[in-house]
């Protein structure tokens, strides 16, 4: 059986974050096939286009992180209706220089947790119009909107819900089933494919 690695993403920098407890969770009932390392996005300065001529380090690094990955997986609170700014001055770090898009092609997951109903609905429905842009194939269902109960997890992520249990094992599992196809579709020699370095 063949191993991915995924890196991914928690949008929050808060050391308590409800959404590192549910990332903790995801990788506790992950299929054997993937190995998840976390990409950290807290040191890196806000971008602009003046260093695309001399990206620095954290840039350089993140990058390399994200071309290391065979998927990606975002899971993020949301802020004012939309994605926290870490995160999304991360994606763009990722993104540029122009033409060196580090996400292109990469099967994506996104997931949040909230205390409130909605979850993270309207965060992750932005978030797809950005990794749209960025040639990011994404996983569409099961959508996965965590409304955070403290007491259905553990603080190293174990799942103490049988229903929240069930309901992340299925997302996780279909994250997993969705990278196989996704990097099946993009191999070498696959009808339709092209160079890869085209999309970046």
């Amino acid at each position: 059986m063949a191993t991915y690695k995924i890196g991914y993403f928690v949008g929050s920098l808060a050391s308590g974050s409800i959404n590192r407890i549910l990332s903790k969770a995801l990788i506790r009932l992950t299929p054997p096939e993937l190995e998840f390392t976390e990409i950290p996005i807290g040191t890196l300065p806000l971008y602009n286009s003046d260093f695309d001529s001399d990206f620095p380090a954290a840039g350089r690094d993140l990058k390399q992180a994200i071309e290391a990955s065979d998927g990606i997986l975002f899971v993020s609170p949301e802020y004012n209706r939309s994605i926290p700014g870490a995160l999304k001055n991360a994606i763009d770090w990722g993104s540029r220089p122009w033409g060196t898009n580090s996400f292109a092609r990469k099967p994506t997951g996104i997931i949040g947790a909230s205390p409130g109903g909605i979850g993270t609905a309207v965060m992750q429905s932005s978030m797809r119009g950005v990794l749209s842009f960025l040639d990011a194939p994404q996983l569409n269902a099961p959508e996965g909107y965590i409304r955070f109960d403290a007491e259905a997890y553990g603080p190293d992520g174990e799942v103490k819900n049988a229903e929240t249990e069930a309901f992340l094992k299925h997302y996780i599992d279909e994250f997993a089933a969705f990278v196989t196809r996704v990097l099946a579709a993009n191999a070498p020699g696959h009808i339709g494919d092209s160079d890869p370095a085209s999309a970046k």
